[in-house]
C-alpha cells in the first residue's frame, strides 16, 4: 500500500512540475536558479524525492508562490481527482503488493503522465458516483480478484488448519466436535462465553454473535444451530491463531472499515471452513459422489448431514477443492437473498467467478433476474413447502445454456421459513466442458433439467417466456438504435 509519505512525496511533486510548466521553466532552468542538479529536480518531480526546507525555500521563490502554498497537499482543480485519490483511504490501505504491483511503479505512471492519469481516473470516480459504489464495493471487489487469482485456494491457510489440528490435537472426523473449538478459546486465549446476553438487544436480531475484545467475551445468540455457533466459534479461532488483529467484531454484514478488515474476515471464514470440512475427506466424499452414474440429490443431502454444516457453508468449501483437485476451474458461485415471500425482487449478495467466465452476474441495474435461473426457482419451490412445514430445504441441479452457448451444471441448495422471514439460494455452476464429462458421470442424466435462460428479463430474447417479470425492454431499446443507425448510414451514403 502507498504510504503517507510516498503520498506527500507524489503530490509534492506534480505540483511542483505543473507550477514549473505554468512559469514557462524547462528543468535545466528550474534546477540552475534553485542549484540543485536536474536529475535531484526530475526526482523530486516524480515524488521520488522531498526537497530539504531551504531547497523548497528557493523553489518557492523562484516560482513566485508561499511556501505553505508548495507544500500543502491541495493540488490545483485540473489535478483535483489525483489528489482525492491519493489520499483517499481506498488506495492508502489497498494492498498493492498482494497483487504483484509495486506502489513506487504506480506513483511513477502518476507522475510521468499526470493529464492523462487524471482523465482516466476523473473517469473512474464519475462510473463510481452514477452507480452509487461505495469504499466497501471497492474493497470486495478486491478481494473478489484476489481470489480469482488463486482460483480461490490458499495452501498457506489450509496447512494452518493441518498444523493447528496437530498442535491442539483435535480431531476432524465429520461431524467436527465443536467442543474442542470451545476449549480452545477459553482455554487458550481466555474467552468467555456467553449464550443468552445477546437476547436482551431486540435490535440487534440478525447478528449471530459480537465479539467483546475488552473483556474477551464472546455473545453468542440463543438458538443457533449447531452448524452456525460452529462457524462462529472456528473464525474466532482463527482470528486468534493467524494473528488477524484488524478484523469485525460481529459475524454479519458490517460496516468496512479498511481492506485489511475485509481480508482478514476473508481468511479467518476460510480457515473456519477448512476445520469443519478437512480437505482430504471431503476430497474423497465427493470423489464418491462425482463417480455416481445417476444424479441423486439425496447423496448432496447425506454430505450436508454428515459434516453439520450449512449450505453456504459447504459451497462455498466446494470452490475451494474443486478447482484444486478435480480440476474445476470454470465455475462461479451465485448467493441469492429474498427478504420475504411477497417481495418479488431478488438479490445477488454473493458472487465469485473463476478463469475468465463472469456469466452469469450481478448488475446493478434494478433489473429482473432471470427467473429461468435454478437459484430462484428453487427459492420459489422453497417458498412454497415453507407454507406446510417451516424451516424448508430443497435441492436440486439444472444444465443452463446461456445466449454465448455457454453452459453450466449448476447445483443449488435453498431454504426459507416463514413468509415474512428471508429465503436463501446458493448455487455452484460449473463450465459444461471435456473435463468436466470426465470428472462427473453423472452430468448428462436425462433427470437434470436442461434451460435455455438469459441474465435478466429486460435484456432476454427467449420467445413466450413462461416465467418472464418484466418485459424485454433493453433489446427493444438497442433494436431501435440499430433501425436509426442503419437510417442515418442509409441516408449518409445515398446518392442523391
Amino acid at each position: 500500500m502507498l504510504s503517507h509519505g510516498q503520498v506527500v512525496r507524489l503530490i509534492f511533486g506534480l505540483k511542483l512540475r505543473e507550477l514549473r510548466q505554468e512559469r514557462g521553466f524547462t528543468p535545466a532552468e528550474l534546477a540552475r536558479a534553485c542549484d540543485v542538479s536536474v536529475s535531484y529536480l526530475n526526482e523530486i518531480e516524480k515524488g521520488k524525492k522531498y526537497p530539504k526546507a531551504d531547497k523548497i525555500l528557493s523553489l518557492s521563490k523562484v516560482l513566485g508562490v508561499s511556501y505553505d502554498q508548495l507544500t500543502s497537499l491541495t493540488l490545483s482543480r485540473r489535478l483535483e481527482p489525483i489528489s482525492e485519490l491519493l489520499q483517499s483511504e481506498v488506495l492508502k490501505e489497498f494492498p498493492l503488493e498482494m497483487f504483484g504491483l509495486d506502489p513506487v511503479r504506480i506513483v511513477e505512471l502518476i507522475a510521468d503522465a499526470p493529464a492523462k492519469m487524471n482523465a482516466f481516473i476523473s473517469t473512474l470516480f464519475e462510473i463510481a458516483r452514477n452507480y452509487e459504489m461505495r469504499q466497501e464495493n471497492f474493497f470486495l471487489a478486491a478481494l473478489r480478484s484476489y481470489q480469482e487469482m488463486h482460483d480461490n485456494y490458499f495452501e498457506d491457510l489450509e496447512q494452518d488448519v493441518r498444523t493447528f489440528c496437530v498442535e491442539e490435537k483435535l480431531t476432524t472426523t465429520a461431524p467436527f466436535d465443536t467442543t474442542q473449538l470451545e476449549r480452545v478459546l477459553v482455554e487458550k486465549y481466555g474467552y468467555t462465553l456467553n449464550r443468552t446476553k445477546l437476547a436482551n438487544y431486540a435490535s440487534l436480531g440478525r447478528l449471530r454473535s459480537v465479539f467483546q475484545p475488552k473483556t474477551r467475551s464472546l455473545l453468542l445468540r440463543p438458538g443457533l444451530s449447531k452448524a452456525q455457533e460452529a462457524f462462529v466459534l472456528g473464525r474466532e479461532v482463527a482470528f486468534n491463531y493467524l494473528g488477524l488483529k484488524e478484523r469485525p467484531y460481529v459475524n454479519a454484514t458490517f460496516p468496512v472499515r479498511s481492506f485489511d478488515e475485509v481480508l482478514n474476515n476473508f481468511k479467518a471464514s476460510y480457515f473456519a471452513g477448512a476445520l469443519l470440512m478437512e480437505e482430504e475427506n471431503l476430497v474423497r466424499d465427493l470423489q464418491q459422489f462425482f463417480e455416481l452414474p445417476q444424479w441423486q440429490p439425496e447423496r448432496l443431502q447425506d454430505l450436508l448431514t454428515r459434516y453439520d454444516v450449512s449450505p453456504e457453508m459447504f459451497m462455498q468449501r466446494l470452490t475451494n477443492l474443486l478447482p484444486r483437485h478435480f480440476n474445476l476451474q470454470s465455475l462461479f458461485f451465485l448467493r441469492f437473498d429474498q427478504i420475504h415471500a411477497m417481495d418479488d425482487g431478488y438479490k445477488l449478495s454473493k458472487e465469485l467467478h473463476l478463469s475468465r467466465l463472469h456469466n452469469p452476474h450481478g448488475n446493478e441495474l434494478h433489473e429482473h433476474y432471470c427467473r429461468r435461473w435454478v437459484s430462484i426457482r428453487l427459492v420459489q419451490e422453497a417458498r412454497l413447502r415453507a407454507l406446510t412445514a417451516a424451516p424448508a430445504s430443497v435441492l436440486g441441479a439444472q444444465r443452463s445454456c446461456y445466449p454465448n452457448n455457454d453452459e453450466y451444471l449448476c447445483l443449488t441448495l435453498a431454504r426459507a421459513a416463514g413468509p415474512t422471514e428471508p429465503a436463501v439460494s446458493v448455487t455452484v455452476g460449473l463450465l459444461c466442458d471435456d473435463n468436466l464429462r470426465q470428472k462427473i458421470r453423472f452430468h448428462d442424466d436425462p433427470a437434470i433439467i436442461q434451460k435455455t435462460v438469459n441474465e435478466t428479463c429486460e435484456r432476454c430474447q427467449i420467445p413466450n417466456c413462461e416465467v418472464r417479470a418484466a418485459e424485454p425492454i433493453e433489446l427493444e431499446r438497442r433494436a431501435r438504435r440499430r433501425e436509426t443507425e442503419a437510417a442515418i448510414d442509409a441516408l449518409v451514403n445515398a446518392d442523391r
